[in-house]
């Protein structure tokens, strides 16, 4: 799922091909994508594009007079800058048309998450915010808090949208190693001193994100975004060693996500349980570095 630094390169590169542009039409090619009745979709067409929001991991297009188209795209969701002239082929789920191209959204894949609601005014923006904390503004006495504010382990607090603003499984995986810390970690175990570099982490890791992101970017538009990045030091690396310490990355796998980490440089050595694998090996299951090590050269 397109996480902060991601919507926001998607937001600045159609900021800067729609503002004070004309909304022409709008193509549906999903009825399901449409998740809201009132205003109907019409009421768009012909007015000026004023600004481009994000708030969490929405896109929020706000038109002149207030209707404000909200993109949520959810895990397979990206969106695309073509000539208007380009077919729509079978992934894509909508395509706003402007006369110096097309904004086309798609979404790979039979599961069809990806939602757009119509609201009638900008104020209503909130309606849909879960009021997560913005990770960049806020203070580290604000994070602090509200990573406090419930007991959770670090991994499930940090990817909550209600706790926090637009973090997801891949650049939490990123914070908490730059962090040195568990991912099972409970926010009511956390020192001041572990909770603010934990602020502080998150802050450098989105940010050089951000400024990767728009460098590799450029003036073009966004293509290739992906939860998986060759520049990523943990979170899509099992068994690859560590960018830190050259220990094998380790996983917890659970539902359609999973969590990355490095034993040695955030567990203290210790390989957390990973629910279907440790089940299946029961005893055998490795404790530690070593006994890990040692069970992948009996392989």
């Amino acid at each position: 799922m397109p996480e902060l630094p991601d919507i926001e390169v998607y937001r600045e590169a159609i900021l800067s091909r729609v503002r004070g542009s004309t909304l022409d039409r709008i193509r549906l090619r999903s009825p399901f994508l449409l998740r809201t009745v009132e205003p109907p979709i019409e009421v768009c067409f012909g007015r000026l594009v004023v600004d481009v929001h994000r708030v969490g991991k929405r896109i929020a297009m706000e038109l002149q007079g207030g209707p404000t188209l909200v993109l949520h795209l959810m895990i397979a969701g990206r969106l695309h800058w073509k000539p208007l002239a380009t077919a729509l082929n079978k992934n894509v789920l909508a395509a706003f048309d402007f006369k110096t191209g097309s904004l086309q959204l798609t979404e790979a894949g039979s599961k069809k998450r990806a939602s757009l609601h119509l609201l009638a005014d900008v104020g209503e923006l909130k309606r849909l915010d879960p009021g997560g904390l913005e990770p960049l503004t806020c203070s580290p006495e604000e994070f602090a808090a509200r990573l406090r504010s419930e007991n959770h382990t670090l991994k499930r607090s940090l990817t909550d949208p209600h706790l926090f603003s637009g973090i997801g499984n891949s650049y939490s995986d990123e914070i908490l190693h730059r962090a040195k810390l568990s991912p099972v970690t409970l926010t009511s175990r956390l020192s001041d001193e572990e909770a603010f570099r934990l602020h502080a982490a998150t802050v450098e890791t989105l940010n050089e994100w951000l400024q990767l992101l728009r460098k590799q970017t450029g003036d073009d538009f966004p293509e290739g975004v992906t939860a998986f990045r060759p520049e990523m030091a943990v979170h899509g690396r099992f068994g690859k060693p560590c960018q830190v310490c050259g220990t094998a990355v380790q996983r917890i796998r659970y539902s359609e996500n999973e969590t990355n980490y490095c034993p040695r440089c955030q567990t203290g050595g210790k390989v957390l349980a990973d629910r279907s694998l440790s089940r299946l090996l029961k005893e055998d299951w490795p404790r530690s570095i070593e006994e890990l090590e040692e069970m992948w050269n009996r392989n």
